[in-house]
């Protein structure tokens, strides 16, 4: 999703004003029983599936299961506000761990937070992927056009991320654009999730660098590969191997380096 906004463009020494496309960014405030526990910065649309698979990765809730509905709030004190506001429904008997919400929201390296303690944290909530999915080197090198091919709003913008969910033969299963890498993956994990649909043959791809973030979040799904177009970070890189996660990085062209897992990829 996009605005038309005018700007003030250089060729040389040239300028002429004219429009432009570009990416919409607004806040998204999710709501459940009424509490704020997030306020994330997105692109509008798919607003449901953002916030059941943010729900999931973030560890909310244990499962889409628990989730009743979750719909734009149309009670807002201000008309701009009305679809910036996801009201969220759990199933009765759904223990929301809110204050463990309110500390990580205003968490940052400065509150003496470490990277090993990260890890462990992550590795508490459930144990290390296993699995016997396998894909074929072959198979990994066709998803970035693939997923490329799907993201119309970055044709216009050139602003914004994207995320996609390929099986182990490469089939796309979904794919979604978002300014926020992060919401990008919930966004498809939320869409899978709601389609009633497992992430035990899912392979996860995104269109720039692979952060702790986004391996915790895949951990969360149960999404045993990662693959990104750019980098991993370190802290990525450790977590997927003792969190059971592969991770392979610059996949471009017919090169890719794998990082952690490398008994899930194939020559």
């Amino acid at each position: 999703m996009s605005s038309r906004l005018p700007v003030l463009g250089y060729a040389g020494a040239e300028s002429a004003a004219r429009d432009d496309d570009v990416a919409r960014e607004e806040p998204l405030e999710i709501q459940v029983g009424g509490v704020a526990v997030a306020v994330v910065m997105r692109t509008p649309g798919h607003d449901q599936e953002l916030a059941v698979g943010f729900l999931v990765t973030e560890r909310v809730v244990a499962s889409a299961a628990d989730v009743v509905s979750a719909r734009h709030c149309t009670t807002v004190s201000r008309p701009e506000a009305e679809e910036n506001v996801m009201r969220v429904v759990l199933r009765e008997g759904v223990d929301v761990p809110f204050e463990r919400l309110r500390r990580s929201t205003y968490a940052s390296s400065s509150c003496g937070v470490c990277g090993k303690a990260t890890i462990e944290a992550a590795m508490a909530t459930g144990a290390p992927l296993g699995g016997t999915l396998r894909v074929a080197a072959s198979v990994l090198y066709q998803l970035p056009a693939k997923l490329r091919a799907g993201q119309g709003t970055f044709d216009v913008t050139g602003g914004l991320h994207a995320a996609a969910l390929f099986d182990e033969r490469g089939e796309l299963s979904i794919v979604r654009e978002d300014v926020g890498r992060h919401n990008a993956v919930d966004k498809v994990i939320g869409a899978r999730l709601m389609a009633g649909a497992g992430f035990d043959r899912a392979v996860l791809l995104v269109s720039g660098r692979v952060s702790f973030e986004i391996v915790q979040k895949a951990v969360a799904a149960g999404v045993a590969l990662v693959a990104g177009i750019s980098a991993p970070t370190s802290l990525a890189v450790e977590a997927a191997r003792a969190l059971g996660v592969t991770v392979v990085g610059f996949l471009r062209g017919e090169t890719m380096n794998v990082y952690a897992g490398e008994e899930r990829v194939s020559g």
